[in-house]
């Protein structure tokens, strides 16, 4: 068995958007690997071995190389793999240009920009929140344009960095009172057509089941 072909393990969390890119990567390039779910407040040795300096989830571990960081491990899959299509673009100003919409959606709508909305109650830190996470999403409803992906026509490095928080917009619009759809029909719309997708429909969970998640953190968090 070739290195590129050898045993695959994700570390993962079901609800992590970003161990759902990692999942979709794999899943694009035709790899198989095995999932092994953590209980992030009792966590494995295996993750604590593999991760010490974040001590998070995703670890990519390929023929017991841990590689930790989901942008890291979707870039180390396109390179490894490199019999299915990259998921970059050819020249180098689309692929820096790719990148940093990935790091632009990253310091604005991921994880942290959703829980200042799911981590706070009603009221002016929550509509704080609520207006700089749609400002953003704006944003980057303008770059996408008409185009069916953000790389244009193919499915693509900014598009498996983007559609895990796909799956965590019913959350918010629950605990934040608004339409996503309503301030943004045409990310939406993107979301959807990702979805039909086979590696992203097997890769994001239930919006129901991340909503009661969310119910679950905020407990946890006191915002209730």
């Amino acid at each position: 068995m070739g290195k590129e072909n050898g045993n695959v393990v994700v570390l993962d969390f079901w609800a992590s958007p970003y161990a759902m890119r990692t999942k979709i990567a794999l899943r694009e390039k035709g790899v198989e690997f095995e999932v092994q779910e953590e209980d992030l407040w009792n966590k494995s040795e295996l993750l604590l071995k593999s991760n010490p300096v974040h001590k998070k989830v995703p670890v990519l571990i390929h023929n017991n190389t841990s590689i930790p960081e989901s942008l890291v491990q979707v870039q180390y899959i396109d390179e490894t793999w490199t019999e299915a299509a990259s998921f970059f673009p050819t020249d180098p100003q689309s692929r820096a240009t790719a990148r940093f919409w990935t790091d632009f959606a990253d310091k604005t709508i991921s994880f942290e920009g959703g829980k200042k909305i799911w981590g706070n109650k009603k009221g002016e830190e929550q509509e704080k929140g609520k207006k700089e996470f749609i400002e953003s999403l704006k944003i980057l409803e303008a770059e996408l344009g008409d185009k069916s992906y953000f790389g244009g026509e193919t499915f693509g490095y900014v598009d498996i960095a983007l559609v895990p928080f796909y799956s965590w917009f019913y959350a918010l619009e629950k605990c934040g009172d608004f339409s996503v759809e309503a301030e943004c029909p045409n990310i939406v719309a993107w979301g959807k057509r990702c979805v039909e997708r086979n590696s992203v429909a097997a890769s994001l969970p239930e919006s129901e089941k991340v909503y009661q998640q969310v119910l679950k953190l905020r407990q946890i968090f006191g915002v209730e």
